[in-house]
């Protein structure tokens, strides 16, 4: 699967279950690999393009039209996604739909575990994920213009200490790059191997309540 692609364009279904999950771009290789590792194959899954967690206030917009796209086809919807920055713009949005959504503030939050990651309010913790380590340069970089001013690192990372990668997979390669990401940033680098966290228990409960 082309990270590229899920930046930019998401992912489409396969119609092929009877519940869809909507996601955001940047967890659909875990969700994938989760479905996979459980036989949930009832389950599933479109994403919306990964690079709108830059731009939170579409999110709800983009969540409401894909329910509305995928309604007829399906017997249940989720949406997975956190609120992500839209400051509960998204779950009332899904509310009104009739729809659930997984619960915390973001992605970061839930692969750690929404209550392990309220009690450290890490307030000068940049993070990343195996998807935002391997597209570092499409989300962080590029946007920012660091690429072409690289002296604005202050003015946007001036107040940060720490680069965390939350690491959902072991992979040594990925740690690396990890580790020039935080290097780049002149932050000091901590990986956490949170595995797949409250996703994983959050689609479990998805994926045998509504299995057959």
């Amino acid at each position: 699967m082309n990270d590229t692609v899920l930046t930019n364009d998401g992912l489409d279904a396969r119609a092929t279950g009877t519940v869809l999950l909507i996601a955001c771009g940047a967890l659909a290789h875990e969700i994938l690999a989760l479905k996979r590792i459980n036989a949930w194959d009832h389950l599933d899954l479109t994403c919306l393009p990964a690079i709108l967690h830059n731009h939170p206030d579409r999110i709800p917009d983009a969540v409401s039209d894909a329910v509305l796209r995928h309604r007829s086809q399906y017997d249940q919807i989720f949406v997975v996604y956190a609120d992500c920055g839209t400051g509960g713009l998204l779950e009332k949005r899904c509310r009104e739909l009739g729809v659930q959504m997984i619960p915390g503030p973001h992605c970061y939050s839930f692969f750690e575990g929404n209550d392990t990651f309220a009690a450290r309010d890490e307030m000068t913790a940049f993070y990343l994920t195996d998807f935002l380590v391997r597209q570092f340069e499409a989300f962080v970089i590029k946007p920012l213009g660091l690429d072409r001013h690289p002296e604005l690192r202050d003015m946007y990372f001036g107040h940060y200490e720490k680069l965390v990668y939350q690491a959902q997979t072991d992979d040594p390669d990925l740690t690396d790059k990890a580790k020039a990401c935080a290097d780049r940033l002149e932050l000091t680098f901590e990986r956490r191997f949170t595995g797949y966290g409250q996703l994983q228990t959050e689609l479990a409960q998805i994926g045998t309540s509504t299995g057959a």
